[in-house]
């Protein structure tokens, strides 16, 4: 059985059960409902009270990025220590990553770039400086669709482990990459195709809004103002939609960077922060 680590949330990967959270989730409706009906008979009560929670569980499990309703994510490391991690979306894009990797260097800081498969093989020697300086591809799909969460087990599965793939190309390694789902949406399909990769998902427990905002001040601020140890914060430097690029995220990261040193929080990348062996 797979067992969790008590201070990441990370699942420990041993025999898998018989069936997946999602999965089971159906599996408790079907027993809920029949119990319910068994109790109290067939009524609007018996039915709807397990048909509202479980379409309560259904939402949050799709709607919200930290929900494990589905599958186990990560959404934070170790609350005690003096680490945290920059999580980058959407890249790597020639305009603003590189100024992100200056930054980064400049500061002695790692981090995470959860990455588009295709923009990746768009971008090889990008690829190879974000590795070469110490940093971690994760996988966040081959082509980003913002129809994924719509997409069937199979298809599902094949956007992964092509951009699982487009990563093995630049580092060599056959580890699994971290993966985060595009927008951070899940649905039991997803939850599925993870489960039999045994994957470890990742969200983000500190969003710092520079998809919504164009002044890096107002992003560097609401970071640092909200930011604890073991944080996992995302950020965007690249964009899904082609000709289209987010430059204050490349801004706003020393202001962040600055502002983690004068607190005393180390930046480092996410499996680092959870203490993963990659």
């Amino acid at each position: 059985m797979s067992r969790r680590n008590a201070s990441t949330g990370v699942a420990e990967r041993g025999a898998l059960p018989m069936l997946s959270r999602a999965n089971l989730l159906v599996l408790a409706y079907g027993a809920a409902t029949a119990g319910a009906i068994g109790t109290v008979g067939f009524s609007a009560l018996s039915l709807g009270l397990p048909t509202g929670l479980f379409f309560a569980l259904l939402a949050d499990g799709i709607a919200r990025p930290g929900s494990s309703v589905f599958y186990p994510t990560v959404t934070h490391g170790p609350r005690d220590g003096e680490r945290v991690a920059l999580s980058f979306d959407d890249g790597p894009d020639p305009e603003v990553t590189p100024a992100v990797l200056d930054a980064l260097a400049k500061h002695g800081a790692h981090a995470t770039f959860f990455t588009i498969g295709q923009l990746l093989v768009a971008h090889p020697q990008l690829a190879r400086r974000i590795v070469v300086e110490g940093h971690e591809l994760g996988n966040h799909s081959w082509r980003h669709s913002r129809w994924q969460n719509f997409f069937g087990a199979g298809e599902q599965a094949r956007e992964i482990e092509r951009g699982a793939q487009a990563i093995a190309g630049v580092t060599g390694s056959q580890v699994k990459p971290l993966y985060r789902p595009p927008i951070g949406l899940k649905s039991p399909p997803l939850a599925r195709a993870a489960y039999q990769q045994q994957l470890t998902l990742v969200a983000w427990s500190l969003h710092s809004r520079d998809t919504r905002t164009a002044d890096p001040k107002r992003i560097a601020q609401r970071v640092l103002q909200r930011i604890r140890p073991g944080d996992i914060v995302l950020m965007h430097d690249g964009h899904d939609l082609p000709g289209r690029h987010r430059p204050a995220c490349a801004q706003a990261t020393p202001l962040i960077l600055q502002g983690l040193s004068e607190k005393g929080l180390q930046c480092v990348s996410v499996s680092e922060l959870l203490q993963l062996a990659r």
